[in-house]
């Protein structure tokens, strides 16, 4: 917006500021001032007035009063509160008559008739405003509801009186192909989406954008129809970009403006008119005005200024800048008893204000923010509360994808065929009231259904998969749903061993010890319903409490998933249970700066003895001085008699005082053959 430096001195009686100086303040302080150049005897001033201030700043006088707050300058103007001298010969009623149709697009609509007018030029300070802020002298009529649009910010438009057919304004929509001549004689085209002021037979404006042709003021022109209405912002933006037309009426409209500036404007209008012309002011404003618009009034807690601008203001200054802002300030008997809490009556053109925020920012922003110093917030930082849950659900995760496994998501469903194949009782399953398909009909009662039918669709890429899922499962007890938390994983293939080895990395890793395996061996009752294939399933004991369990899974079950071709070992964990176990504090055990030695050896035993049961064994007869003990090998087939396998271990032997001999070693490695060799079906082979 362009602005006139000597009509902003009209505003004050002390001489402002260099227009360089002042422009350094409102770019400082407001604004930004992008340009300043010198025209005639007068400084202009292009400022980029941000949209949120259109409603008081897109005029001389909104400046103005930023000026005066900035320098704290006393703003001397009297026509804000000017009344029109009129003629009470005369009323305006008997003249005209106002129709608004759509109170929402058009909350006010003034007008005011004045009679008798000279139309001709303009007093030379009228045109020279003009012409310095961009606009073409035309007559004084035109000119002065121009000049008071600059001055005020509210748009006025003049009618010819005479040309009003019917004596009547009506504001409304305009009827479909209707057309207007603009005052510029373009002819637009127009439809039920646009505002139009008509009268009684056609439109003679459209609605705050510009005037029509037919009843513009000319030399002939004895009564004029004073218009300052407001609109509302989005019907105005709504009809400027149908009809492609954009004025400076329309660029103030579609920002919003205050509806208290109508009277306030068109009494400053008839005024200068009535002093330049020689009309007379008829009697009677008419004001359409169903819904007035009052002050917002906010509550301000002075330590909240404190605590969001960063600095301390005090209270007298604070107060001091409010009122430089035009702000009404009350203080009841009720707020006095509460320290620090203000009542702030903001002014009705300040559109932009509605929250306490809104005000500190305003403090704030004529205080000055090159005045407050750069420091580091001051706050109390509390650490948030640490969540178990989730922290072990990573590092489990964690570890498992450690290992080699990857994580799956699957739907929380099974389908019918699957209670089937997992022999799942319908008193035990929750179904679904509602299934998206029947493969979603029942909340799954496992992990492991949707686990191998992962394996399955990933067959087709690959025969070595190793996944995972944690989530919840559901199941009917007692006619009562109960949820519990799983951790459930496949390996295809002959892995029980290498799945029991990733269940021991994972319970170690969560600082878990004293861990067990106990073989499961069903009821006949419960071998027909297990998933379990018949002696490779094992209890996973902690503490001699059972949390999971580890087996193959059953080859009834993979030939109806048609996985018959392979095998799939699971392990299923109660990860709450899991959870009430882990721990953070791991046992220390330093390395060992002495070599250690190996020794592999292979014994033959009954296919139905445990892997453990020789484990004990060995640790037990090498004592300390054996490190570790790994199984390495199963074999059960060909050249091996009948009902026996062979099991191999990797036997480490280190001391952490001393280096072995290799009489020490043999010695212990001897021992421990002896007492393998003790059970006449046990066969070490040399």
């Amino acid at each position: 917006m362009v602005f006139s430096y000597n009509w902003l001195q009209s505003f004050f009686r002390k001489k402002l500021p260099k227009p360089e100086k002042l422009a350094e303040l409102l770019t400082m302080k407001a604004f930004e001032v992008e340009e300043i150049k010198k025209i005639n005897r007068d400084w202009v001033l292009d400022i980029d007035v941000l949209p949120n201030r259109a409603g008081d700043c897109f005029s001389h006088l909104g400046v103005a009063r930023e000026i005066s707050a900035i320098l704290d300058l006393k703003l001397q103007t009297s026509f804000p509160d000017l009344k029109a001298k009129e003629d009470k010969n005369l009323k305006a009623k008997d003249f005209i008559s106002i129709d608004v149709k759509s109170q929402k697009d058009c909350p006010r609509y003034t007008a005011r008739v004045i009679s008798d007018v000279k139309v001709g030029s303009s007093p030379e300070w009228i045109k020279t405003r003009l012409k310095v802020c961009g606009l073409r002298p035309i007559n004084n009529i035109v000119d002065i509801a121009n000049y008071v649009m600059l001055e005020t910010g509210q748009p006025l438009h003049a009618f010819d009186g005479k040309k009003l057919e019917g004596g009547k304004i009506i504001v409304r929509f305009a009827k479909n192909r209707e057309k207007i001549i603009t005052l510029d004689e373009e002819k637009y085209d127009l439809d039920e989406n646009v505002l139009v002021i008509a009268d009684a037979k056609k439109p003679v404006a459209v609605a705050g954008i510009k005037g029509g042709k037919i009843p513009e003021i000319d030399k002939k022109t004895k009564i004029v129809v004073l218009e300052s209405a407001n609109f509302r912002p989005r019907t105005i933006r709504k009809s400027s970009k149908k009809l492609g037309l954009k004025t400076d009426a329309s660029l103030r409209f579609e920002h919003g403006i205050d509806p208290n500036l109508t009277k306030v404007a068109i009494n400053r209008a008839a005024d200068l008119i009535q002093r330049i012309s020689g009309g007379k002011i008829l009697q009677d404003l008419i004001d359409f005005y169903p819904k007035k618009v009052f002050s917002k009034r906010i509550k301000l807690d002075l330590d909240y200024v404190e605590r969001l601008l960063g600095v301390k203001i005090s209270r007298k200054e604070i107060l001091g800048i409010l009122k430089r802002l035009k702000f009404k300030i009350t203080e009841t008997p009720a707020l006095l008893k509460t320290k620090g809490i203000i009542m702030v009556e903001a002014p009705t053109a300040r559109l932009d204000i509605s929250i306490p925020e809104d005000l500190i920012e305003e403090i704030g922003r004529i205080y000055g923010y090159q005045k407050i110093p750069s420091l580091f917030p001051t706050a109390v930082l509390i650490p948030p509360k640490r969540n178990l849950d989730i922290f072990w659900e990573d590092t489990a995760k964690s570890v498992l994808k450690g290992a080699g496994f990857t994580e799956v998501y699957n739907y929380s469903f099974i389908g019918e065929k699957e209670a089937k194949l997992f022999n799942y009782k319908k008193s035990e399953i929750i179904t679904v009231e509602n299934p998206v398909s029947l493969e979603q009909k029942y909340l799954r009662p496992s992990l492991i259904p949707n686990l191998l039918k992962n394996i399955k669709e990933n067959f087709k890429y690959s025969d070595e998969i190793k996944i995972f899922e944690l989530g919840e499962i559901f199941a009917l007890q007692k006619s009562k749903i109960t949820q519990k938390y799983m951790l459930s994983g496949a390996i295809s293939g002959d892995s029980f061993y290498q799945t029991k080895g990733a269940v021991d990395l994972l319970l170690n890793k969560l600082g878990i010890s004293n861990i067990w395996y106990n073989s499961y061996r069903p009821t006949p009752e419960q071998s027909e319903i297990s998933i379990w294939q018949p002696k490779k399933c094992a209890e996973i004991k902690v503490n001699r409490r059972e949390i999971g369990f580890l087996g193959e899974i059953s080859s009834k079950i993979l030939d109806e998933l048609k996985l018959n071709a392979f095998k799939i070992v699971v392990f299923d964990i109660d990860f709450e249970k899991l959870k009430a176990l882990t721990s953070e504090e791991q046992n220390f055990k330093p390395i060992s700066p002495y070599p250690a030695a190996i020794r592999d050896l292979a014994i033959l035993v009954p296919r139905e003895i445990l892997v453990r049961e020789v484990l004990n064994k060995i640790e037990v007869a090498g004592g300390d001085l054996i490190r570790d003990v790994d199984l390495f090998d199963i074999y059960e087939g060909e050249n091996l008699p009948e009902g026996k396998k062979n099991l191999a271990f990797h036997i480490v032997y280190q001391s952490e005082t001393r280096t072995l001999s290799s009489k020490e070693i043999e010695k212990t490695h001897q021992k421990i053959i002896n007492i393998l060799e003790k059970n006449p079906d046990w066969e070490v082979r040399k």
